[in-house]
């Protein structure tokens, strides 16, 4: 082992930094350049970040030339990028489905809780959530139209996660089938859903699908939008679960057919769990891409946490405080994105270390 602890005849990683950065004379230079052009972009931006920026008191204040970021203005529209236009007398009700979802995730990313009694701990969640949101357990009800925010963004993943998931294992079964036509309605399924925009899908949701149900039946706008998001999502995680089941060996299915298994206690005991834990990497970067994907509900209507934002910065008194705005919310986004991102990493180095073991 090398002093730095890496494996034998590895360079340390401090050792590698500085050979790709200052092994040569080409490197050097590059390095001093692009150091150079870092600090010069750097102070213009942490003086209006934060040297000018305005901290505290009124719109007033942000409108002077000297002025940098106007930080009060997050301040005073927190709760409405955060929220929407949900009553603030009971904004008690999206914040507590925040925590729920973050119980939720937390308990899903820790390996040890990976059982099927994660069902209906999803379902509970997801139910308990919108029926916090709808106001049927604790009155005044409350429109979706008011829904909005970071529960919506949250929520559209999470569902839509949730509710993709059985789709997508079903199709990616039946890509594989061996019976024609039901290996060819997945094929174009997918491939359908996969050779269009999320946009298009989400306005044949709103436009198309009213006039395809029976006159009197309205289905919710939000519900809508979650109907499409799954549809769209599960053809990407279909192929997801596809590649893990190409990566089990013909053997490991061949052998359970020698025990007498079938083909459905085969796919279940066997196949399925070796699959899946050789994508899970994969279905983690595809939650991450839901979740910014949502961000094309504010073309439809719906008030997510990137179009609450927009709003913000519509009010008369605080008008025209975009850069603002918009900092604040991808802050949000890379927070969870990069937050998810580090997890994957996490994740593929420890199902890699208990496959050594």
């Amino acid at each position: 082992m090398s002093k730095a602890g890496g494996l034998p005849g590895k360079a340390p990683e401090w050792r590698r930094w500085q050979q790709g950065l200052f092994g040569s004379l080409g490197n050097t230079v590059l390095t001093v350049l692009t150091l150079a052009l870092f600090l010069w972009l750097l102070k213009p931006a942490v003086d209006w970040l934060f040297l000018d920026a305005v901290w505290s008191g009124g719109a007033d204040k942000c409108m002077a030339e000297t002025a940098g970021a106007c930080w009060t203005f997050i301040r005073t529209k927190a709760r409405f990028i955060l929220f929407g236009f949900f009553p603030p007398v009971v904004q008690w009700r999206p914040a507590l489905v925040l925590v729920l979802f973050a119980v939720l995730l937390t308990a899903s990313a820790m390996p040890r809780f990976w059982s099927a009694k994660l069902i209906p701990f999803w379902v509970a969640t997801l139910a308990l959530s919108w029926f916090l949101m709808a106001g049927v357990l604790t009155p005044p009800l409350v429109s979706t139209n008011q829904w909005g925010g970071l529960p919506i963004t949250l929520g559209v993943s999470i569902a839509g996660l949730a509710f993709a998931f059985p789709v997508a294992l079903v199709l990616a079964l039946a890509r594989q089938s061996k019976m024609g036509l039901v290996r060819i309605l997945a094929v174009g399924f997918i491939e359908v859903l996969r050779g269009i925009p999320m946009i298009a899908v989400l306005y044949i949701a709103m436009l198309i699908v009213p006039m395809a149900v029976p006159g009197g039946v309205l289905l919710d706008k939000l519900l809508r939008a979650q109907i499409g998001v799954t549809l769209f999502f599960s053809a990407y995680l279909a192929e997801v679960i596809r590649a893990g089941l190409q990566i089990v060996p013909p053997g490991q299915t061949e052998a359970a057919a020698a025990l007498g298994l079938g083909y459905w206690h085969a796919n279940r005991l066997i196949v399925l769990p070796q699959a899946l834990r050789a994508v899970i990497p994969a279905i983690v970067n595809l939650s991450i891409g839901i979740l910014l994907n949502t961000s094309l509900l504010a073309v439809i209507g719906i008030f997510d946490l990137l179009n609450t934002a927009k709003t913000a910065a519509t009010d008369p008194a605080w008008l025209g405080f975009y850069t603002e705005s918009y900092i604040s919310v991808a802050l949000i986004y890379f927070a969870i994105g990069f937050g998810g991102s580090r997890y994957s990493l996490w994740l593929e180095r420890r199902l890699a270390a208990s496959r050594l073991h």
